[in-house]
């Protein structure tokens, strides 16, 4: 069976959204609800969930393709690069350095046409400094270019991209197609996640980098986005496909052999507007905390703020396994007798609830 690449009707893609009304309907009406939320905080707390929001994206995208990286490190990248640290901290890591400055300049530069050398760029910012790949170039060699899964001698060849020589044409076709379709463009696709949808897709069959093509393509998924909305997306996308990576690479192959998408931008869309449903989430919950520290901040010990903070960090989720004695200590490096009072001294403030007794008693946020 031929790929979608290698039939007569590539890339005309087909697709019907009809069946998606309600769909895009909700995501229109959650953008608007999120964009209200953010323009209603104080300018400290718009910062900080367009931050969080950011630093979310880096390290989940980072994450689908089997990378960790570190949070402070990300945040301190993004952060220098916003303008919001008086004087640039530096980045432990390259990679999270690279992960941070792609995020600011989606952000920034998302009004901006796509071209050959912006997507060169945002490759340079992801891989820049590796010895084995051809970075900031279209990708070339007469290897066949697979996404493949399994045991090495005997692997699963889940798609394959054209081969190296035609990456040039296609991309060339790829950037015009994009741009056509921008809002004010001559062939102007009106629903942005549907032109997001299709723009991953297509890049994605085209698979033009040795490295990096899922998070540059996920990257052009929200500038699609973010030119739609007529602002910089808040949301971040790569949280959701994480969340359910299984089936991202599920949908993203089951389309791969013909050029009828539209259970490809289903998924896609329902992903978007689950992206969309978690940033509202997080922007509540931001000003939740910080009504919490503004309440309780001032009769609350050293380390007490610090390991409230720290479960904060975990954000709505909540703390994995929720807080206790030992990892009180651990945080602190006080007693154990001194971290036992301290949480008790959070329960009876009402900040935390206790679960369970004795040894095993754990402790979980508590707010409204």
């Amino acid at each position: 069976m031929l790929y979608n690449w290698q039939q007569a009707d590539w890339p005309c893609f087909r697709y019907e959204v009809a069946g998606l009304t309600d769909l895009l309907l909700v995501f229109v009406d959650q953008a608007g609800r999120v964009g209200g939320l953010l323009e209603g905080l104080p300018d400290d707390l718009g910062s900080e969930a367009m931050l969080d929001l950011m630093i979310s994206e880096a390290i989940r995208s980072s994450a689908i393709e089997g990378e960790t990286l570190d949070r402070e490190a990300v945040m301190s990248s993004i952060r220098n690069r916003l303008g919001l640290n008086p004087v640039p901290q530096p980045v432990r890591s390259r990679l999270a350095d690279g992960a941070g400055q792609l995020m600011v300049a989606v952000r920034e530069h998302f009004r901006e046409p796509l071209s050959a050398e912006t997507l060169f760029e945002w490759h340079r910012m992801l891989l820049e400094g590796s010895t084995s790949l051809r970075v900031g170039c279209w990708r070339s060699g007469s290897e066949p270019m697979q996404v493949v899964s399994g045991r090495i001698d005997c692997p699963t060849v889940h798609f394959e991209a054209p081969p190296s020589e035609s990456v040039p044409a296609e991309m060339e076709r790829f950037i015009t197609w994009f741009n056509q379709t921008a809002p004010g463009g001559p062939l102007a696709i009106f629903h942005a996640p549907v032109r997001s949808a299709i723009a991953h897709l297509y890049f994605e069959s085209i698979h033009p980098f040795e490295d990096g093509n899922g998070r540059v393509g996920r990257a052009l998924a929200e500038k699609a986005l973010s030119q739609g909305l007529g602002r910089p997306v808040l949301m971040s996308l790569s949280r959701s496909i994480d969340a359910n990576r299984s089936a991202y690479y599920a949908a993203l192959q089951a389309v791969q052999r013909g050029n009828e998408i539209t259970p490809w931008i289903r998924w896609f869309v329902s992903t978007v507007v689950d992206a969309q449903r978690d940033a509202g989430e997080q922007i509540q919950f931001l000003l939740k905390k910080t009504r919490f520290f503004q309440q309780l901040g001032p009769v609350l010990n050293d380390r007490q703020t610090k390991v409230l903070r720290r479960m904060f960090e975990a954000g709505p989720a909540g703390f994995i396994g929720g807080m206790n004695a030992r990892k009180y200590v651990a945080l602190t490096g006080t007693s154990k007798a001194t971290a036992t009072r301290d949480l008790q001294h959070l329960t009876d403030l009402g900040a935390l609830t206790s679960i369970g007794g004795g040894r095993s008693t754990r402790y979980e946020l508590r707010f409204h």
